[in-house]
């Protein structure tokens, strides 16, 4: 199944919607993702109203349910630690972002003022269900664009890299597990391309921290839950590499085998 959310045609309000990709379709699902994200987890249809509307009446928004935590964790390609000739750390490197930073698949893309180093990165991210353990409800697409310049007193500044407003891209629906062919741990290529020249390959089998793994280790610190979105670490490709950083205009195509494609476009610079 694919589930997303939708901008009904005014604009008014929103709703989650079963997507049925063959039609061209969603359907309005009854309720809060709380109520209905175990039932989908499980692979049974969540309780469905109304008619099936054309999605080209309807604008695709990101998939994060009110008052869902943004978290992620980072160094977990080992090809993406090998470019900078960098050891794994010893735990998954954690972070929080704001939800002002996530963009809607479509939406644009900010380049801060504070930056002149944005950087693109393609992430699965995982929708849980609740605490670790439990069964996740599915996997989406982020881009966790990034200010590569960030520092503060001569250091790291996670905070000016990672939560800077409308700059991190997810959706563009939320796809249970049983379209990745998995289990708890997907083994699924994803990919990223600017202006159509791929920039970034690998499988989401190569991760060194697994799904269950990155979810217990948040879980541990900050409970999980339901519909928290959780982004699981980027791979070799990224632009910190050779300096090819986005620019205004830049088409951003994020993509993850049986998710699809988040498309988005860097903004003029602030």
């Amino acid at each position: 199944m694919h589930i997303g959310r939708f901008a009904s045609a005014d604009g008014t309000t929103w709703f989650w919607g079963l997507v049925d990709l063959s039609a061209d379709t969603a359907r309005r699902i009854v309720g809060p993702l709380h109520e209905w994200a175990a039932q989908a987890a499980a692979e049974q249809t969540p309780p469905l109203t109304g008619a099936d509307l054309p999605l080209a009446t309807l604008r695709l928004l990101a998939p994060l349910a009110p008052g869902a935590r943004v978290l992620g964790v980072g160094a977990n390609y080992r090809a993406h630690l090998a470019r900078f000739g960098v050891e794994p750390p010893k735990h998954p490197a954690a972070f929080i972002k704001p939800d002002s930073a996530i963009v809607d698949p479509g939406g644009e893309i900010s380049y801060p003022a504070t930056t002149s180093q944005l950087d693109y990165e393609v992430e699965l991210v995982v929708i849980p269900t609740g605490r670790a353990g439990e069964p996740v409800l599915g996997y989406t697409i982020g881009n966790d664009v990034s200010a590569r310049d960030a520092k503060n007193l001569g250091g790291l500044d996670l905070f000016g890299m990672k939560a800077l407003d409308a700059t991190s891209p997810v959706g563009p629906w939320i796809s249970t597990p049983a379209e990745l062919g998995a289990g708890r741990q997907p083994e699924v290529e994803l990919s990223l391309r600017v202006n159509g020249e791929l920039r970034q390959r690998d499988n989401t089998g190569q991760m060194i921290w697994s799904v269950e793994e990155v979810l217990r280790y948040l879980d541990d610190r900050v409970a999980l839950r339901s519909g928290d979105v959780v982004f699981t670490g980027t791979t070799a490709g990224v632009g910190l590499e050779d300096g090819r950083f986005l620019e205004p205009g830049d088409v951003v195509e994020a993509e993850i085998a049986g998710i699809g494609v988040l498309r988005n476009t860097v903004g003029k610079r602030s």
